[in-house]
């Protein structure tokens, strides 16, 4: 029986091939470093970042050479693929007439979480940002209590309680509010806010617009329903949107990106190929994968993946915008993204986030709850003391 649960286990190859060292030799602590040996440690840095670097220079070289000449007309690719450069003087009319000029606003949103066995708060806050100020922020709170506010039978509530939380304990969907959840109601919030808050002609979100929680509703019938409600309005009627991603996503993208000019972008592909990688993975029921399947084939075409690069110190962005705007959109985004030349990434999506940590961030957060404790007579016996490891 060993052996069969053995035989199911896998990624010993892939381990080796993604840090070239055979997995057994890294469970090994004779191999490891006594202490801190700093001066061994930064040279084994500085050599691996050293053939990191040169290997991809030779990447980058290639991809130049072969690979982004191939991008426009590529056998199923939508017609707009193809490498593009903005020039300064599209840059500097986006900043006259759009970016300074109060046409463009950018939402970003943020979290805070607190459990404890009484009860778990979850705070959501959104901003919307533009060059002439904020133009509004929201916030929601969740509220998990897991005891009943009225008891026909305490004893029997007081087993169920237990029962319940030691179940949400070890399971990966733990609550209601769980991460998947509130990450999901913060995406759904922060594209809500796009087309229904927000007045301005052009808007900036952050990630992908179609997001895998929006798509899948997190789990959740009615946040997947109201999700491609919002997406429709945005990418069907709105349409003057532009999203960047912030974090190392479709890496094979990126790495087409990596060899890029300074001003250059690339259009790849549209969402389909994604919402229909979505429909794949996720286990929908009947109606619900009926709906999901009409927004794919109406919605997901009409929406373009492409990257960009602002400068050399700066690494490449993904971006999606609708089809009938890809051009400007990818403008706005590079010129918002100049401002802060090293980042590459636009300042408005920034100054959102920095405004909701401001007004909703972790550490007023915790002070309120922490004083409501305290005048409620708990005071900190609910308070891990220290935060989970990740």
């Amino acid at each position: 029986m060993a052996g069969g649960d053995h035989d199911e286990l896998y990624g010993d190859e892939d381990f080796l091939a993604d840090y070239g060292e055979d997995l057994g030799t890294t469970l090994d602590l004779d191999t490891w470093l006594p202490g801190f040996d700093l001066e061994r440690v930064m040279t084994r840095i500085r050599q691996e970042l050293a053939q990191a670097v040169s290997k991809e220079d030779q990447l980058r070289a290639i991809i130049r050479a072969e690979i982004l000449p191939l991008i426009s007309g590529r056998p199923g690719g939508p017609r707009e693929a193809g490498l593009y450069q903005a020039t300064a003087d599209q840059l500097e009319t986006i900043y006259q007439t759009l970016l300074f000029a109060g046409r463009v606003e950018a939402v970003n949103g943020t979290f805070a979480s607190y459990e404890s066995l009484p009860i778990g708060i979850t705070q959501i806050g959104i901003a919307i940002v533009g060059y002439e100020g904020t133009a509004g922020t929201f916030s929601q709170r969740l509220f998990r209590k897991e005891m009943a506010e009225k008891h026909s039978n305490l004893l029997q509530e007081v087993y169920a309680c237990i029962d319940r939380r030691q179940e949400n304990s070890s399971s990966a969907r733990a609550a209601p509010y769980s991460r998947l959840a509130r990450r999901g109601i913060r995406a759904y919030a922060e594209r809500s806010a796009l087309v229904d808050k927000s007045s301005a002609e052009w808007r900036i979100g952050q990630g992908n617009p179609c997001a895998y929680d929006l798509l899948t509703g997190s789990g959740y019938l009615r946040l997947l329903d109201a999700s491609l409600g919002t997406l429709r309005r945005l990418i069907l009627r709105h349409k003057k949107f532009v999203f960047v991603n912030s974090v190392l996503e479709d890496r094979g993208w990126l790495t087409l990106g990596s060899s890029l000019q300074p001003g250059e972008y690339v259009v790849i592909e549209s969402l389909e190929r994604f919402g229909e990688q979505v429909l794949g993975r996720w286990q929908y029921d009947p109606g619900s994968l009926r709906r999901v399947e009409d927004f794919v084939q109406e919605c997901c075409p009409e929406v373009l993946t492409g990257v960009f690069r602002t400068s050399g110190l700066a690494p490449p962005r993904l971006f999606h915008a609708h089809r009938e705007h890809i051009h400007m959109a990818a403008r706005i985004a590079m010129a918002d993204s100049l401002l802060r030349p090293a980042r590459g990434f636009p300042l408005l999506l920034d100054v959102a986030e920095t405004t909701c940590r401001g007004a909703f961030g972790e550490d007023g957060f915790q002070g309120l709850i922490q004083e409501a404790y305290t005048l409620n007579g708990a005071g900190l016996q609910y308070f891990s003391g220290h935060k989970q490891r990740r």
